[in-house]
């Protein structure tokens, strides 16, 4: 007699019940078994050792979360139908099923201008279709028309389910164990606030849940600084995103044999100017789908070898982690000195063999660059988290120590620069 339900064993948040029937369908879709192939962190396995983790245990980890959360706020009086706990916990099993190899990383180099959850929706129609109308439900909570919109903030909103089980997940798996977050106590303390004028449902937090959710908003200010955007991680997802720029502009140059050996479905968007606009084309979704790390790993590893020699260093460093230095700017810098350090560089690129005298400013762009990353832990403006207090709602930062998120809402941004170690800059 075979059981009703499977048991998925998750080293973040233990054993994971899934029953038969159209949760269990979906996890065995190919559209949701790929995620296997896609890493959750991009390169960042080349950085913190363990994170190998997949956007497949993070896809069953935020499905746990949602069931436990649904189950919760049912004790609390909510009133929840079998129907809308399937399709909710849908919601969350299929939230990423539109990313591309590397995640975020390549997110607008393999196609420019996309946004994976566009992808993501696209996939979860064609899905619908083939199960005759099962996700009805799970795409009207996705694309927040539902009636009961509490269930869409579950799915997406700045404290759904996604974000707890990532950054538990992340830190779990880095080892940075500043981003462990009290991921039961926030689903405890969650209720739905019934607002008393227009009777619209939303997530809100107890007040006694509000030292959970600041813990929360600074684990993941930290683990934005302390993984996301790691600077080795900055300085890998360069090299990553000027390799693609180097291949198309060879592509576009018709140099083929410098490309050769790229994975072929790789190489059909890198050949082709595809627009967010062209991606609910039939062949498009099933290049897409065929789409993922091992595609990219592949093609370096031919790129490698390549008769360009910008490409082939660009795809070893990848390979062997000889990543670019990574430095900071804390202070605005001259152009006298960006112009000394574009010489050095040009130098190294000309000594060395990887460039020529008529190429060396276009080839700069690869070795030599500033960019700045960006970080807002919590944004007040947009989709605030309500906290419940005597019967009311009020705004997170109204609950709470201004001092204690002020921080934590203003913007944060670090410029810096990427150059190869073997030039002293």
């Amino acid at each position: 007699m075979s059981s009703r339900f499977k048991i998925f064993s998750d080293p973040v948040h233990g054993f994971i019940s899934v029953p038969q029937g159209l949760l269990l369908d979906l996890i065995d879709t190919p559209e949701v078994q790929r995620l296997r192939r896609i890493r959750q962190l991009g390169i960042g396995y080349l950085v913190f050792p363990g994170a190998e983790h997949s956007r497949f245990g993070h896809a069953l980890g935020a499905m746990a979360l949602m069931h436990d959360c649904l189950t919760s706020l049912a004790e609390k009086e909510t009133d929840i139908s079998v129907e809308e706990h399937r399709a909710a916990m849908a919601a969350a099993l299929l939230h990423d099923i539109g990313h591309g190899p590397f995640s975020h990383t390549l997110e607008n180099e393999v196609i420019p201008g996309f946004r994976h959850e566009h992808m993501s929706r696209i996939l979860m129609a064609g899905l619908n279709r083939r199960l005759g109308g099962a996700l009805d439900l799970t795409l009207e909570i996705i694309d927040n028309v539902y009636a009961r919109p509490f269930f869409h903030d579950l799915v997406s909103s700045q404290l759904d389910m996604d974000r707890l089980d990532y950054l538990r997940r992340d830190s779990y798996y880095t080892g940075v164990v500043e981003g462990r977050v009290g991921v039961e106590r926030i689903i405890k303390t969650m209720r739905v606030y019934v607002d008393k004028e227009d009777s619209v449902e939303q997530i809100a937090i107890e007040a006694r849940g509000i030292h959970a959710v600041e813990n929360f908003l600074i684990a993941r200010r930290l683990m934005y600084w302390q993984v996301y955007l790691h600077k080795t991680i900055l300085a890998g997802d360069h090299l990553l995103r000027s390799i693609i720029r180097r291949v198309r502009w060879l592509i576009a140059c018709e140099n083929s044999d410098a490309v050769s050996g790229t994975s072929p479905a790789f190489l059909f968007f890198l050949e082709n100017d595809i627009a967010p606009n062209d991606l609910d084309h039939p062949e498009i979704i099933e290049k897409y789908c065929a789409l993922d790390d091992t595609d990219i790993i592949f093609s370096l590893k031919s790129w490698s070898k390549s008769s360009d020699p910008i490409l082939a260093d660009l795809s070893g460093r990848v390979l062997n982690r000889d990543f670019f230095r990574v430095r900071f700017l804390t202070q605005p810098i001259s152009e006298s000195l960006q112009r000394v350090w574009r010489e050095r560089v040009r130098a190294y690129l000309e000594n060395s063999g990887l460039s020529s005298a008529e190429s060396l400013d276009s080839d700069l762009e690869y070795y030599l660059a500033f960019d700045s990353s960006r970080h807002e832990a919590y944004e007040k403006s947009e989709n605030s988290i309500g906290v419940i207090q005597n019967g009311e709602l009020i705004e997170l930062s109204k609950a709470m120590e201004v001092s204690a998120l002020s921080g934590l809402s203003e913007r944060e941004s670090r410029r810096y620069m990427c150059f190869p170690k073997e030039v002293d800059l």
